[in-house]
């Protein structure tokens, strides 16, 4: 039997062939429990992220109750201004100069806690440990915070899957946001008053046009840099360590040629992409293959299904770090010719703090690991946002 609903358990357990009878037999479903319009072919779900059509207006129900209102809901002059201001931190000198090494100092520091065991669950040693560290200390407050900020992610990231609403992951994430706003706005006023040299600091004192953040709007982008940064890095690190340890021969290709770690994450991105789905809601009606979507439908563009279309990629459930139809040189931007960070206005901010991320760490993990393995078979769990909730590897440690 074809299963195309993405709320199955087949689909939680190995949504690959759900996406497929999704692309091939109903590329424009309509889910009655969700209320929504499922895409999945990649055209598509491309239009839904480049056609102003697509206003990001579900935000407003999806995340505005958890985060509140940020830069995600904004267009126009709005989206423009607030863009400009927190740009400037994700890229370019202010990312070299000031956050590379709060990034590399992390990435050691976890790493030195297991480098001579041999064996290692990496998923809770490491990668979900390590871009929340990095944002704590980017963000300028104290270390002892760390493990705080890691339940606060884990809750808001729990709220936002929720995709059967929960009531007491619900609850959760309301009492989440309200913690985080308690703990967020004296330091924000502290920080205005007397700025330093951290991303805090930056966000609050940050003036375009002679405009600046208020504080909830500084609240709103951490709570978001948290589930954004935190979420995409973990997940991403997760099975793009995965992919190379199932496949010996593009892991040989990395170790040889560590250029190729942009590569392998871009790769990941488009394979087995953290976020699984973004939703998108059209402000007029549209037509998409499979029919149309009416004014003011929830849209959910599976960015996993249409980064495995056929139509778009030469024999797309292959991991490969040399993909001819995959252009490298854009997968950071917003041109890329891949759905995993979003595409056109609001293509992710911090696209190339997550790669940063990423390519120090696994530089780092594959200098400290010889010979890597599975030590048990990893289970990938989530719909929302997919990867690995344990990954135990044997490896030779390094001498």
């Amino acid at each position: 039997m074809t299963v195309t609903d993405i709320l199955s358990p087949e689909c939680l357990t190995d949504p690959v062939p759900v996406w497929e009878a999704l692309r091939e037999t109903d590329p424009l479903s309509f889910h009655e429990g969700m209320n929504a319009y499922v895409i999945s072919r990649y055209d598509d779900v491309e239009r839904a992220f480049k056609d102003p059509v697509f206003t990001s207006d579900n935000y407003g129900w999806q995340l505005e109750p958890v985060h509140g209102r940020t830069i995600l809901q904004m267009d126009g002059r709005e989206h423009s201004i607030h863009r400009r201001l927190v740009t400037p931190a994700f890229k370019g000198s202010e990312l070299t100069t000031k956050f590379v090494p709060v990034i590399r100092r992390n990435s050691r520091e976890l790493l030195d806690a297991f480098r001579d065991d041999g064996e290692v669950e990496l998923v809770d040693a490491f990668t979900t440990r390590y871009p929340i560290n990095v944002i704590v200390d980017m963000l300028g407050l104290p270390k002892s915070d760390h493990e705080l900020f890691r339940r606060w992610y884990t809750s808001i990231m729990a709220f936002l899957s929720n995709l059967t609403q929960d009531e007491t992951v619900t609850a959760n994430g309301m009492r989440t946001r309200d913690e985080l706003e308690a703990y967020m706005l004296p330091r924000i006023a502290e920080r205005r008053a007397e700025p330093r040299d951290d991303l805090l600091s930056l966000l609050g004192t940050a003036e375009i046009d002679g405009e600046r953040m208020s504080d909830l709007e500084v609240k709103a982008f951490v709570s978001l840099l948290l589930v954004a940064g935190g979420e995409t890095t973990d997940k991403a690190l997760a099975n793009m360590m995965l992919n190379l340890v199932r496949d010996p021969d593009q892991m040989a290709k990395v170790r040889a040629d560590r250029s190729l770690i942009g590569n392998a994450l871009a790769e990941t991105l488009r394979h087995s992409p953290p976020v699984q789905m973004i939703m998108r809601q059209p402000s007029e009606d549209v037509e998409l293959s499979g029919g149309t979507v009416p004014k003011g439908a929830t849209v959910i563009c599976l960015i996993a299904a249409a980064n495995r279309d056929p139509r778009r990629y030469s024999d797309p459930d292959r991991f490969d770090v040399s993909r001819a139809d995959l252009d490298f040189s854009k997968a950071y931007t917003a041109a890329a010719n891949h759905t995993g960070f979003a595409l056109g206005r609001h293509f992710c901010v911090g696209a190339m703090l997550a790669r940063t991320e990423v390519e120090i760490a696994a530089n780092d993990l594959l200098d400290a690991m010889e010979d890597i393995e599975l030590a048990a078979a990893p289970v990938l769990q989530g719909l929302f946002t997919r990867a690995p909730s344990k990954l135990r590897l044997r490896f030779r440690p390094a001498r």
